[in-house]
């Protein structure tokens, strides 16, 4: 590092972080925005104030209903959406290039891509999965959030200010049978998120991370309990969700909280959302 540079970082930790930005003013990014917990998060930033959100997905159509649906109930609502595979590096930092370049700064940005559900994915215990299952379970799980977060990171550090919120899954805290792999990755969003956090804060960048259990109402729930080993372990599970089953709905207004100035102390940290499934 050079002596400039070193002079330079040295004033940006000593002088004093900009004012949060405040929700009304604040351009959202939401990979994996275009259902589930992405859209109801999406509904819950316009339902308080937001009028700037981006959505990220894979597929252009599912994106276009989803921009109906937030069009619906905010019409005055900024609305696009940004097609792009996070696995890849590449589309996710063309994603977060082509975002700012429609809405303006990426103040807030949601990972809530899952992967999606497949047999690679499917929760089972460890001796009868297939070992090339491996590699493609920890990718589509892992890999996204760890991609964006890279790409709109530098951005908000040059700004010093930013809030990245990534959701990950309790499997990360609680050993789970069945769920020996899709836990190693959950456990690796959760580490990369609480290090990075340390990272940024000096540069007022907040990072902070939600783990919910089974999330019911969501197309991932349906084809886990079309499964038969994962419905009767989610069976189990929700029988001790005394507080009720978690819904995208009980997620949203968390990471909305977790966005706003009211949150500005708040980073590193790891919050469950799962109606009393577990305590970890």
């Amino acid at each position: 590092m050079s002596e400039g540079t070193q002079a330079s970082a040295a004033a940006d930790q000593e002088s004093p972080l900009p004012a949060p930005v405040p929700l009304t003013q604040a351009g959202v990014l939401i990979a994996g925005g275009t259902g589930g917990v992405g859209l109801a998060t999406a509904l819950s930033f316009a339902d308080a104030g937001v009028r700037r959100v981006a959505l990220m997905g894979r597929d252009p159509t599912r994106g276009e209903l989803a921009l109906a649906e937030l069009a619906r109930h905010h019409p005055d609502l900024q609305a696009v959406f940004v097609q792009g595979d996070a696995v890849e590096a590449a589309q996710a930092e063309a994603a977060v290039a082509e975002t700012e370049r429609r809405i303006g700064d990426v103040d807030v940005f949601v990972s809530s891509v899952t992967g999606g559900v497949s047999t690679a994915v499917m929760p089972g215990p460890l001796h009868t999965k297939p070992i090339e299952h491996i590699l493609p379970t920890v990718v589509n799980q892992l890999i996204p959030p760890l991609h964006m977060t890279r790409a709109v990171i530098e951005r908000m550090r040059v700004r010093r200010c930013g809030v990245v919120i990534n959701i990950a899954s309790d499997a990360a805290k609680v050993p789970t049978p069945g769920e020996a792999v899709i836990g190693a990755a959950m456990a690796g969003i959760v580490r990369f998120s609480t290090t990075v956090a340390l990272e940024a804060k000096r540069f007022g960048v907040r990072v902070n991370v939600i783990t919910p259990s089974l999330i019911v109402g969501t197309s991932a729930h349906e084809q886990l309990m079309a499964n038969e080993f994962a419905s009767k372990l989610f069976a189990k599970a929700l029988k001790a969700a005394h507080l009720g089953a978690t819904t995208p709905e009980d997620i949203a207004p968390l990471i909305v909280f977790l966005a706003s100035p009211d949150a500005a102390r708040i980073t590193g940290q790891v919050i469950s959302v799962n109606g009393g499934i577990s305590v970890a």
